[in-house]
């Protein structure tokens, strides 16, 4: 805990710099302060939680001494001071850079055809309802249906509302294959089938993040199509977006404005170039970081929703609930819970090791 002074004297300056009116005329420069306040706030209280605790353990003990009763008190107090003690140093372990970002979530069909289509779109709406439940605003930025009414490709946008609300602290932990098991819609003889779909987690870059040279794009337009590959548009409004040194390819044809299209390809760029350096950067680092939960292989299979035993398994935390239909109306917290535990404990042997 050798950090927290510094981290008390941090958070006192920020809270200056935030009461002063000339500070909210720079809105970046005001959400960065107001981030950055709600990751000190929890620290804070925990410090002077723990301080109080043990101004009023050395009074119990003091008083103890004259009258037994207080002795129970010094017990209950000795126990809340470990609780407290725990509680701070998970506050001060290293933080995720990223946990304070927005997100871009794509979803991708998989094996399995028609059916992991609708189990993409099943995915797609598990997350807006989740992103509903939490508070957090939704931009479809991309989406490409199926003539059953599935979904081949979505790409999502998800911001947070408050600055204290942490995106990507709890979707980083979707990225991935995720596995369905159930009697496909198109299935007349009963039989279960096992089809999946991809989920890719990327945190949003800012502008200032990413340093794009417009000379290095590549940029194509055409006109949209829908379900079974008809024109929706008479006007080449589809955008597709290439990244010529990196080969990234990214395509557009949600709005009727090439515009629009346009920049909403440039986000979905900018966030995967962000990730690509992040990963490239984490590659470097030591093995224990790489091994952490948060660390998604993207062709790794992270969990299987049953639908005939109405059952959720995550299999890199060996988690099990058989919630799975109030899971798809956006109830993930338990197992987001679940992987966000493992991710800490991991951190805290790491310290303790």
């Amino acid at each position: 805990m050798k950090q927290l002074p510094e981290l008390m004297a941090e958070y006192s300056e920020v809270e200056r710099e935030l009461s002063d009116p000339a500070v909210h005329g720079d809105q970046a420069r005001a959400r960065t302060l107001g981030r950055r306040f709600a990751q000190l706030a929890p620290v804070v209280a925990a410090a002077h939680d723990l301080d109080t605790t043990r101004d009023d353990l050395a009074a119990a003990r003091e008083l103890a001494a004259e009258d037994a009763s207080f002795a129970a008190e010094a017990e209950t107090l000795t126990a809340r001071i470990a609780e407290l003690e725990g509680r701070l140093r998970e506050l001060l372990l290293p933080k995720d850079p990223n946990d304070d970002k927005d997100v871009i979530l794509e979803i991708k069909a998989g094996e399995g055809g028609d059916e992991s289509a609708l189990f993409a779109g099943d995915l797609l709406r598990m997350y807006l309802r989740y992103a509903e439940r939490q508070g957090w605003a939704t931009e479809v930025l991309d989406q490409e249906s199926t003539d059953l009414g599935g979904t081949k490709s979505a790409t999502v946008a998800v911001r947070a509302r408050k600055a204290d609300d942490a995106v990507w602290a709890r979707l980083k932990y979707e990225g991935g294959v995720h596995r369905v098991q159930r009697v496909p819609a198109t299935e007349s003889q009963g039989r279960i089938h096992t089809s999946a779909a991809g989920v890719l987690v990327l945190p949003e870059a800012e502008d200032v993040e990413v340093e794009i040279d417009p000379n290095d794009l590549r940029i194509d337009v055409y006109r949209s199509s829908g379900p079974g590959g008809q024109s929706v548009n008479t006007t080449d409004s589809a955008v597709r977006i290439t990244h010529v040194p990196t080969g990234t390819v990214v395509s557009m044809q949600n709005e009727k404005s090439q515009l629009q299209n346009r920049e909403a390809g440039m986000r979905v760029l900018r966030a995967r170039l962000l990730a690509a350096a992040q990963e490239e950067a984490a590659a470097a680092a030591s093995d224990a970081r790489r091994s952490q939960v948060r660390t998604v292989d993207r062709s790794e299979r992270v969990r299987t929703y049953n639908f005939p035993e109405n059952r959720i398994s995550d299999h890199r935390v060996g988690f099990k609930a058989y919630n799975l239909d109030q899971v798809l109306d956006g109830a993930l917290d338990d197992v987001i819970d679940a992987l966000a535990k493992a991710d800490t404990d991991a951190l805290l042997a790491g310290t303790e090791g």
